[in-house]
């Protein structure tokens, strides 16, 4: 096997050189009915990152959420989200009928859910009507190519809405259990909801893929979010069952997330079911390669969320309501990456190792040469030791302004204290009315060879324009901007901030 030597940190980074990117997820696009989707938009925000030098593009991830909408919670590891699928290009592609949403309520989701449910069925049966044999060849060459999950996740659809879109484990026994009789009667039975499916996810990749092939022409990665783990209710728990540690019943028997800390007395309860990691790996991590071959079609890059997960997790007895009652259990993280490097060379990865991370994780980390991750806003308050400081950056990390789960950064520097804003001005020689831009450029200037700001820092955006607040349920994942915040003279202003650090 190729093994990398022990720090491979600077010289096996799928980021081997200095770029800038910006994180935005498709939902947030102005256009589309009741969120951002896949339409002139996306084409047009690739052409702005061009325009102002940036070559990555970082996204959160794409899979189908429940009402939550949130995309670390998906309904399934490999499927495209249906609800951004751009029903506009349906209707150049003479598809879809005009259609007219004056009346719907953009905000209600279930609303918004049925609309555009209601118009893929007509671009279906439009697709039926009027696409040619080469478009007929297409949709069955994608069928053919995703057959290992596509089936399982379009009957999981199928079945979860024949049912009052209840959790798996809800089912009748027989569909919980996929005995052959039953499966075999639903596939019958939901016949043409499963071809609607097919259709929509074919849809999405097809249009995912026209996005991505027009960012890679013009210079720009598309840079991905893979969570570690899988949401309790989802096709693979239910289609995979040996993998994931479920009882009998498919209940999980351990849970997912974090010890008490500084932050939380009685920890992070997030509930996903942990991997059955002795069953992955026997079977030589197959689930895993076959999860990451999906992931490469549609990005160039991924981040792997809560990393130190692969070292070992924090296992929580399932009847716990809260995470104290956890313990660390050891994880193959390093056999898994062997394999991984064995089939991806370099590993096209970068490391979430947010948080307090062990030398076990960080070694782990560099041995097969993942970058890191940098976030400004923690820089502050620890004096000059402190890691996210960028005078103590390196080459083989990824350093943000925030991300995601951070205010904005006008609006986590509103809520500092006068004396903590001083600190922050004084370190970045700055006026605080200058604010996000002098963290801008010091992300930019970091030695760091990837800079990633959110886009709501690139238009001095306030704290009502956050993505997520984490351990809140309201309110998130909904953001959308519009172009008319995008001032005319952006492009050109952050493109020369890229060409002095070095970043073009």
């Amino acid at each position: 096997m190729n093994t990398p030597a022990a720090d491979a940190s600077t010289t096996r980074s799928c980021l081997d050189r200095r770029r800038a990117g910006v994180l935005l997820h498709p939902t947030s696009f102005p256009g589309g009915v009741g969120n951002g989707d896949l339409g002139l938009d996306a084409h047009r925000f690739v052409d702005f990152l061009a325009d102002a030098g940036f070559t990555v593009w970082q996204t959160l991830p794409l899979g189908p959420t429940n009402a939550s909408r949130s995309p670390y919670q998906t309904l399934s590891v490999h499927a495209g989200n249906e609800m951004m699928i751009s029903l506009d290009r349906l209707v150049a592609d003479g598809w879809l009928e005009p259609f007219d949403e004056e009346d719907l309520d953009e905000t209600d989701w279930l609303e918004v859910k049925d609309f555009r449910e209601r118009m893929l069925r007509s671009a279906y049966e439009g697709f039926q009507t009027h696409a040619d044999d080469h478009w007929r060849g297409r949709f069955e060459q994608f069928i053919v190519r995703h057959q290992s999950w596509l089936e399982d996740y379009c009957l999981f659809r199928c079945i979860k809405a024949e049912h009052a879109d209840s959790a798996w484990w809800d089912w009748p026994a027989a569909l919980r259990d996929r005995q052959p009789a039953a499966m075999a009667a639903a596939e019958r039975r939901l016949a043409e909801p499963l071809a609607q499916r097919r259709f929509e996810q074919f849809l999405f990749f097809q249009q995912w893929c026209e996005v991505k092939h027009h960012a890679n022409e013009r210079g720009v990665l598309l840079y991905g979010d893979m969570p570690i783990f899988v949401a309790e209710d989802s096709a693979e728990t239910w289609a995979q069952r040996r993998y994931f540690a479920l009882d009998h019943k498919g209940r999980p028997e351990l849970v997912a997330g974090v010890p008490p800390d500084y932050f939380s007395a009685t920890g992070q309860r997030w509930g996903n079911p942990h991997y059955r990691w002795d069953v992955m790996q026997a079977d030589g991590f197959s689930w895993w390669l076959e999860r990451l071959r999906g992931q490469l079609e549609l990005c160039d890059i991924l981040r792997i969320d809560h990393f130190r997960g692969f070292e070992s997790y924090w296992a929580i007895p399932a009847d716990s309501e809260t995470a104290i009652n956890g313990t660390w259990i050891p994880a193959p993280g390093d056999a898994l990456f062997e394999t991984l490097h064995d089939t991806f060379d370099p590993l096209p990865l970068v490391a979430e190792d947010l948080g307090i991370i062990t030398p076990e994780v960080d070694a782990m980390r560099r041995k097969w040469g993942l970058p890191g991750m940098k976030i400004l806003h923690f820089a502050f308050g620890s004096g000059p030791e402190n890691p996210y400081l960028p005078h103590n950056h390196s080459r083989n990390y990824v350093v943000y302004t925030g991300t995601h789960d951070n205010d904005t950064t006008c609006g986590w520097f509103a809520g500092l204290s006068p004396e903590e804003q001083a600190e922050v001005c004084e370190y970045l020689d700055a006026d605080r009315n200058d604010m996000p831009w002098p963290l801008i450029r010091a992300a930019l200037a970091s030695t760091a060879n990837l800079a990633v700001v959110p886009l709501q820092d690139l238009l001095n955006l306030g704290a009502d324009h956050r993505m997520n607040t984490p351990g809140t349920t309201e309110h998130n994942w909904r953001w959308r901007f519009t172009w008319s915040k995008v001032p005319d003279a952006l492009a050109d202003r952050v493109s020369k901030l890229n060409r002095l650090y070095g970043r073009v």
